[in-house]
């Protein structure tokens, strides 16, 4: 183990040689007698050399500090190589030339030609994995491996499609930045083909009642915030899109206290681009009066447990899933083929019916596209019927809401 005395009196010598002290830490002192802090270690099965600075401008005491925290970084999954790039990066900003300001001029330019819940996620998604990590970096000076690594760090959470789009997302901001001006190159465009490719197919889902029942049992079991696992019940009752969930709005629900209540989502939010009517079980009006005093102050459904002005995360409920122990089993979509599966199977005539009731197109597409009411009653039913099989044996509605939760699900 080094000390100050040992390193003030190590002299040079023909050849450049190292002073080691702990855990890859060393000296290395050139011919010239420069005393060089350098930290080693190993990232993804690659040696590599980290440079912490000069002796005595950076103590002893201060580069086993700067070692400790090169540790951390590397327990983390991050190379600390690239975060000190990126720093010293971030010490040449110009803030007009950051990634986040082209970032966001860029979106301000593009964002009146995307739906409302598009337009959200993009930004919502560079706020979440690109901008704490790059916001504050000059556009110019992100090169192909900072790109990669931040990339890897989403792919690494098997968010492999996510990754993707954000890739792309990246992409269109460097090109930006080139046609204004501001930029020289698109580091993310030549990174695609290092990602992991998305393998698609169909979403993974559980399409017996028995084991569909059982999942909805074990993961209404989970820590999580009420809104939260209001949120899955309300979607596995109602076999809407996701995205449709997420965005829904108090305003966009009528007749919820009379005998035929009623879900109208507009065509801004729907896939098809047109509106959709969705008939309400007892238990979805239920669940939609045990969310009110959690939201009803908000104009949608499903605030953020952090940022309530905003909507619940695109990634809440497949993390209560996965928390579940249902990851690469069943995702949030899946609730779709596992009412379809059920429904179809017990009955079969009314298969037109359940495709309405999915919002899927229907082969007399002029009829489909305005006729928006079409078998509103025996919609009404299945909704009932089918809420009253994946109910069976679940908690009540007070039991899911009454334990503690966690406050960020």
């Amino acid at each position: 183990m080094l000390t100050d005395a040992k390193i003030r009196s190590a002299k040079p010598a023909d050849r450049a040689w190292r002073l080691a002290d702990t855990g890859g830490l060393f000296v290395h002192i050139t011919p010239a007698g420069k005393k060089i802090w350098r930290y080693r270690y190993k990232f993804e099965k690659r040696e590599k050399l980290l440079t912490l600075g000069h002796y005595p401008g950076v103590s002893l005491a201060e580069a086993r500090a700067e070692r400790e925290e090169a540790r951390r970084i590397l327990r983390e999954g991050r190379d600390p190589s690239m975060e000190a790039k990126i720093v010293r990066l971030a010490a040449r900003v110009n803030t007009a030339t950051t990634f986040e300001a082209v970032a966001r001029e860029w979106y301000e330019q593009r964002k009146v030609l995307w739906a409302t819940r598009h337009a959200f996620d993009v930004i919502r998604s560079l706020e979440r994995d690109i901008f704490p990590k790059l916001g504050h970096v000059p556009i110019n000076g992100i090169t192909p491996p900072v790109v990669l690594a931040v990339l890897r760090q989403i792919e690494d959470r098997g968010a492999i499609e996510t990754a993707h789009r954000i890739r792309q997302r990246m992409s269109d901001v460097f090109v930006h930045a080139i046609a204004s001006g501001c930029g020289s190159s698109d580091p993310a465009a030549v990174v695609a083909p290092a990602l992991r490719p998305v393998i698609r197919g169909r979403q993974p889902a559980i399409t017996d009642l028995e084991g569909l029942r059982s999942l909805v049992h074990r993961t209404e079991a989970e820590e999580a915030h009420p809104v939260t696992l209001l949120a899955l019940r309300l979607l596995y009752l109602t076999a809407v899109r996701p995205g449709e969930l997420r965005f829904a709005q108090w305003a966009d629900f009528e007749g919820l206290d009379g005998p035929k209540p009623l879900w109208n989502i507009p065509a801004e939010r729907m896939k098809m681009k047109r509106d959709h009517l969705v008939p309400l079980s007892r238990q979805a009006v239920a669940t939609l009066e045990a969310l009110r005093p959690f939201s009803g102050r908000w104009p949608h459904l499903f605030p953020n447990t952090r940022r309530p002005r905003q909507v619940m995360s695109e990634n809440a409920l497949g993390y209560l899933l996965n928390r579940a122990g249902f990851h690469h089993c069943h995702v949030p979509h899946g609730f779709r083929a596992s009412f379809s599966t059920i429904m179809n199977e017990r009955f079969r005539s009314d298969r037109q019916v359940i495709d309405v009731m999915l919002a899927h197109s229907l082969k007399d597409k002029v009829e489909g596209a305005y006729n928006r009411a079409i078998y509103l009653e025996r919609r009404r039913e299945l909704a009932q019927v089918w809420a009253d099989l994946v109910s069976e044996g679940q908690v009540s509605l007070g039991e899911l809401i009454a334990t503690k939760r966690r406050s960020g699900a």
